[in-house]
């Protein structure tokens, strides 16, 4: 199955990349390299120029000559460090791409459950800010420290060579205690990061979970409670990255300080070697404006520094999705089989993963290929659960579930659901068009079979009433349809996908008595020789059934036809009475 293929952790996904374009990383960094040794002769040719000027042969021709040479060394460090940017920029969108495409496809690997106990908000906030505070780091924060590194390099080997070995040396004493600082400051930024980026998941939540009711909240006046609760999350918000910008600011605040005692060092010193005759006044000159390109590296890589902290606290964040594995997978030797629509289930109980309670117990029935099932009882008795064990929705008990035979367990996951068609009570939608949703069923589906299948599910009729027909988009979750319409297309998308097992979860509840009625004789017509299983709360849906299950509390109470049933006088007597005396009132 493609959700199982093997999903590398965001540790190892970055090592790949980077080996992988270790060419392309080498070309840019090399870029940004020279770019820094050229840049450090901008320093060289005015402390060459200044000796010049003290020794009073200075000319136009001589002007001209410094003039040209700094704008010749101006104009490569822009080029040069420019190309080196550009090419770490976008080799970093391709690594924040590749990981947000290996994060999708691991959530698509995962099981139900899994989302039962994550909230979405959460969930996008890792996939847009984690992957960004990585991706940002990768680029930009590689491209700084690129050129830092460098720039300090290249900086210091002029200072020795050009001025003066001793000054250099005395006068970067105040720095040498700047890494000891790095080691002891480090998991403070860390830890405060992580903590901001679990305070913006929070939000996110609760944006998402607003947003998704929004109705409710109008509805019933609410929004003053929303914006309250909003804003609690973001008063948090706000103290936890605070505290993130005072311990990065305490950070970045020491590189000045130790900076300014460097050059108070080299004033004193640089001055004495001056008067002293030890150095000309050129070179100090030069090595006060080296000093001063060695201090803006040294701010660069605390900069990097904070920011490498906070993406080492997204990439943990991240690490802890990818470790994540889904509950049920394919067997290590599934049986190949080609499904006709043979249903068995033989089911002593089931118990969700985080439920304290047996869900279903003692559930057992067999239907041939071809026949339908109907499944009535009281909300919560269980009967979406019995139907989402057939296409391991969740994972039933072994020895429980069969289809043609086999043990679901036993089959590929791939081919067990594509033999399947499943409709929802909400008749759930995707943010695009009428055609895109019908079509979703079936790969490069026509249009003509996309009308059939809204014709069958008695929905081409009002589509066709729509000003954009087919190509309507429907909004987030098929907002801008009813109820009813939503669920028609999703069972529109269920007729094309035509398979050996139709599962109807209630889907014609929000239809009205005449168009279920045009359905389930289309349903009759179509599905002939096809298993088909409908849930419904309308008795008037199943009647047709080769057999009807009443569910009450998680057990099977009552089998059999519509008549049989009737003439057994329980349960499912009782409900066909009370829903026929409540249709001759209405």
């Amino acid at each position: 199955m493609r959700g199982e293929d093997t999903i590398e952790n965001p540790k190892h996904l970055l090592r790949n990349f980077l080996s992988s374009r270790k060419w392309a990383y080498a070309l840019s960094l090399l870029s940004i390299v020279i770019s820094e040794f050229v840049m450090v002769q901008f320093p060289n040719l005015l402390g060459n120029f200044t000796n010049t000027l003290q020794t009073h042969h200075l000319s136009r021709a001589v002007v001209l000559h410094y003039s040209f040479l700094l704008l010749v060394v101006g104009v490569l460090y822009v080029l040069l460090y420019g190309f080196g940017q550009l090419r770490n920029g976008q080799l970093g969108r391709q690594f924040e791409y590749e990981l947000r495409r290996r994060l999708f496809e691991h959530w698509e690997s995962l099981s139900t459950a899994y989302f039962r106990k994550r909230s979405i908000g959460d969930l996008l906030n890792h996939a847009l800010n984690d992957v960004r505070t990585v991706r940002e780091a990768l680029s930009g924060g590689l491209n700084i420290l690129t050129n830092a590194l460098f720039l300090l390099t290249a900086t210091l080997i002029m200072t020795f060579r050009t001025v003066s070995p001793k000054l250099t040396l005395v006068s970067m004493i105040p720095l040498v205690f700047l890494p000891l600082f790095v080691i002891w400051w480090g998991p403070r930024i860390r830890n405060a990061s992580r903590r901001a980026q679990e305070a913006l998941s929070d939000m996110a939540d609760l944006t998402e979970e607003s947003i998704s009711a929004i109705r409710l909240v109008k509805a019933t006046a609410n929004e003053h409670i929303e914006a309250h609760r909003f804003e609690r999350r973001v008063d948090v918000i706000v103290r936890r990255q605070m505290s993130v910008f005072r311990q990065s600011a305490m950070f970045q605040s020491i590189i000045p300080f130790l900076g300014s005692i460097s050059f108070s060092i080299a004033l004193l010193y640089g001055g004495y070697l001056t008067i002293t005759g030890q150095i000309h006044l050129g070179g100090f000159v030069a090595f006060t404006l080296y000093l001063a390109m060695i201090i803006q590296p040294l701010q660069q890589m605390g900069f990097v520094f904070n920011q490498f902290q906070r993406a080492s606290a997204s990439l943990a964040r991240l690490e802890v999705l990818f470790s994540e594995m889904p509950d049920i997978t394919n067997p290590e030797n599934p049986v190949e089989v080609d499904i006709q629509g043979a249903v068995t289930v033989s089911l002593p109980k089931f118990r969700y993963p985080d439920g304290d309670r047996d869900a279903l117990a003692n559930v057992s029935f067999t239907a041939a290929a071809g026949e339908t099932i109907g499944i009535v009882g009281r909300t919560g008795a269980g009967k979406t659960t019995l139907v989402n064990l057939l296409p391991r929705i969740f994972d039933p008990p072994a020895g429980s579930v069969f289809v043609d035979g086999h043990d679901v367990r036993t089959l590929r996951l791939e081919t067990l659901r594509e033999a399947i068609a499943y409709v929802p009570q909400d008749g759930f939608l995707f943010s695009t068009t009428i055609r895109e949703n019908i079509g979703f069923s079936k790969e490069n589906a026509t249009e003509e079979e996309i009308i059939r299948a809204a014709q069958s599910a008695s929905f081409w009729n009002e589509i066709e009433e729509f000003p954009e027909g087919l190509d309507t988009v429907v909004g987030e979750r098929g907002v801008s349809l009813s109820g009813g319409q939503k669920q028609r297309a999703a069972i529109a998308r269920a007729f094309l996908k035509d398979a050996p097992i139709l599962i109807l979860d209630d889907s014609l509840s929000a239809v009205d008595m005449n168009t279920e009625k045009r359905i389930i004789a289309a349903i009759r017509e179509l599905r002939q020789g096809k298993t088909t299983i409908i849930i419904a709360h309308r008795l008037s849906a199943i009647r047709h059934a080769d057999q009807i299950l009443v569910l009450d509390d998680g057990t099977l109470l009552e089998q059999g036809t519509h008549e049989e049933l009737l003439a057994h006088s329980g349960i499912y007597a009782s409900m066909v009475a009370l829903q026929e005396g409540e249709e001759a009132l209405a």
